[in-house]
């Protein structure tokens, strides 16, 4: 490290000291927007909202140590629409009036390390609502953000101390517009009702599997008796009233005999 904080990364030569082997380092990111409806088209253009999209880090940390540059890139109609930051924070901001995917390449201090493309559709409208045709304002901006995560795997030496050298980022409270921790836990709650259905559906075919063999295996038994094949079961005793006879043994034990017509020439 530098006095000024930054990394020497010369130290490690042209092949970033080779890869580290059995190394995942994960670093979780937030990708989102926030849009606010002007409450009309404007005029000159008939835009309706302003828009920044942004990614950040999931924690407080200041991801500039291991990531070089993040680029944006926005509709073709908007002048410029690959627009690159060098530092935090990493987000765009601009007015529009449709919705529509950026594309988000993060590129890293470490040469070698090939770019992460990540998406985010620009969201301007609450689901199922448009207020410059349905009349319904509001004065809420929309946020809308995803949880991601940046896995690196067997990372380069020069990756990693990088990754290791994360310092924390602004002061002060650092949240989210989203709970993921709410969405977490009901998403793992939601998981263990699934798990709970399939696991009632499976016994439940397998006891319809079960009633099907012991109803095929009745059959196949009074088809044997009708033809002679095995003696009919006597009427089972007061004392062996609650006891299932063994037929099983009895049809296994039955050789039926071949046919005695011959196969025409």
């Amino acid at each position: 490290m530098t006095g000024t904080g930054v990394p020497v990364i010369t130290d490690f030569g042209p092949d970033s000291g080779g890869r580290v082997k059995g190394v995942t380092i994960i670093k979780p990111v937030v990708i989102g927007n926030v849009a606010k409806y002007f409450g009309k088209k404007r005029e000159e253009d008939g835009h309706t909202h302003q828009w920044t999209v942004y990614l950040k880090p999931y924690e407080n940390e200041d991801y500039s140590v291991f990531i070089k540059k993040v680029q944006f890139k926005l509709h073709d109609s908007y002048a410029n629409p690959t627009r690159i930051l060098t530092k935090p924070p990493y987000e765009v901001t601009e007015t529009g009036w449709g919705e529509f995917e950026i594309n988000i390449r993060i590129y890293f201090n470490d040469p070698t390390e090939r770019p992460v493309i990540l998406t985010h559709i620009l969201k301007l409208f609450q689901s199922g609502t448009d207020p410059t045709t349905t009349g319904i304002i509001s004065k809420k901006p929309l946020v809308t953000e995803t949880y991601d995560e940046i896995i690196f795997q067997d990372p380069t030496a020069l990756l990693k101390s990088l990754l290791d050298d994360v310092k924390p980022g602004v002061p002060g409270v650092w949240r989210h517009e989203t709970d993921f921790e709410a969405k977490r836990l009901q998403s793992e709650e939601q998981i263990k009702t699934a798990h709970a259905k399939i696991r009632d559906e499976i016994q439940k075919m397998k006891e319809k599997l079960e009633l099907s063999k012991t109803t095929i295996f009745k059959f196949k038994t009074a088809i044997a008796v009708a033809k002679g094949e095995i003696p009919e079961q006597a009427p089972a005793s007061a004392s062996t009233a609650d006891e299932e006879p063994d037929v099983s043994s009895i049809v296994s034990s039955v050789v039926v005999p071949a046919s005695s017509s011959s196969p025409n020439p």
